[in-house]
């Protein structure tokens, strides 16, 4: 695609300084340097000011149509369409795409020297946007959707891809696309999902925080399925270099469980506002489901789902944390006296002697077992009140029937 821009804007604010070097940019869009200098050369979004020297430089204005760019193939507008929007974008949309930036993680690009530029610059029309969010093929990845080019992955904070045969775990794949969408369309969940991934990576937790923002009107099990998930399992995936004191699945977790709590708290905050019984209301108590996570899971990340899911249908849900023992489990059993008990976890093959154990001491007790392997299915005792199910949204559902039942 070749196209010459729209004349620059010589009196608005953009164009005062002497711009950024690619690297400088590249580090602020959180996309490779190799990847401006795809764009400029595939899309002429490349920089337009030039140094004393000779040296090419990003002004405000062309920064600004790189945002615009950035936004539109986050939103899954194809590449080539969302240049030619960058390209054809005029003052008043160059303005809203640099003031709606979005605060999210900073990526530090290795070997590429700082530039000498104005930080009043950098701050004011560059901020902190969103890490990058093109299709990657990789081991455990995606492939790029046709059509779209595929954009070098940012080398931040010593980080490698992930290694062939690195994970443990079965990977999902992000939601595949319905091919390139319009301006107009709503962001694919696969960018957020991307983004939360780029967010973790940087030790972010404000960008993570931004991104995991539950609502009060919001889903917490589309939330998990959709969202949270999917950047889990793609967390499993990496293989990473890391500092003293650095763990991306530490950040998105407590990024994650601070969403839940929030949700939760505001939850039950308007149900007792609005008349409802609260927490420890008998009437609610009487309904309650256990929730187990796999033995040895140290974050029972997708067990607080389902608790925070359950909560959001007005039903009491608690999750069985710390070591529980096979005896222990029992002993909760017998003194909870659940609705039914959930063993909830993205284990492929969770070791599963707490759910023979509680079945054969309560064998009318209804359990769930949430397992996507079917060999792992081999190992759940026989009986009509034990369940495998497949999915996170069937575990909710089949949980929920039951209580109606009660």
């Amino acid at each position: 695609m070749t196209s010459s821009r729209p004349a620059q804007n010589s009196g608005g604010s953009r164009t005062s300084s002497p711009g950024l070097a690619v690297a400088a940019v590249a580090r602020r869009l959180g996309v490779a340097p190799a990847t401006l200098r795809t764009w400029d050369r595939r899309y002429g979004l490349g920089p337009s000011g030039r140094t004393a020297g000779s040296h090419r430089r990003y002004t405000p204005d062309d920064v600004a149509r790189l945002l615009v760019m950035r936004r539109l193939t986050l939103e899954g507008v194809a590449p080539v369409d969302a240049a030619r929007a960058a390209v054809e974008a005029g003052d008043a949309e160059l303005e809203v795409a640099t003031r709606s930036a979005p605060a999210l993680p900073t990526v530090r690009v290795e070997g590429e020297p700082d530039s000498e530029t104005e930080p009043d610059f950098a701050e004011k029309f560059l901020g902190t946007v969103e890490a990058p969010t093109e299709a990657r093929k990789g081991a455990g990845g995606a492939a790029p959707a046709s059509g779209s080019e595929q954009a070098d992955e940012p080398r931040g904070r010593a980080r490698l891809r992930a290694l062939p045969g690195g994970a443990t775990g079965g990977g999902a794949s992000a939601p595949a696309g319905g091919g390139p969408r319009s301006a107009a369309s709503p962001a694919p969940t696969s960018g957020r999902v991307s983004a939360l991934v780029d967010a973790a990576l940087a030790y972010s937790r404000t960008a993570c925080d931004n991104l995991l923002l539950l609502g009060p009107d919001g889903d917490p099990a589309t939330w998990w399925t959709e969202l949270v998930e999917p950047a889990w399992l793609r967390l499993s995936e990496r293989t990473v270099l890391a500092g003293p004191g650095e763990m991306p699945e530490v950040v998105l977790a407590t990024s994650a469980l601070r969403a839940l709590r929030n949700y939760t708290e505001e939850f039950e905050r308007v149900m007792v506002e609005a008349g409802g019984p609260p927490a420890n209301h008998p009437s609610r108590m009487r309904k309650i489901v256990l929730v187990f996570a796999a033995p040895d899971e140290v974050v029972p990340l997708s067990a607080h789902a389902l608790a925070a899911a359950l909560a959001a249908q007005g039903s009491m849900a608690r999750i069985v944390t710390g070591p529980a023992s096979t005896h222990r489990s029992v002993e909760l059993v017998t003194m909870v006296r659940p609705t039914a008990v959930v063993l909830a976890t993205t284990q492929n093959k969770p070791d599963l002697d707490v759910v023979h154990a509680v079945n054969e001491s309560y064998p009318e007790l209804p359990i769930f077992v949430g397992l996507r392997a079917d060999a792992a299915a081999t190992d759940l005792p026989f009986g009509p009140t034990v369940q495998r199910v497949r999915s996170f949204t069937g575990l909710l559902h089949e949980v929920l029937a039951v209580i109606k039942a009660r």
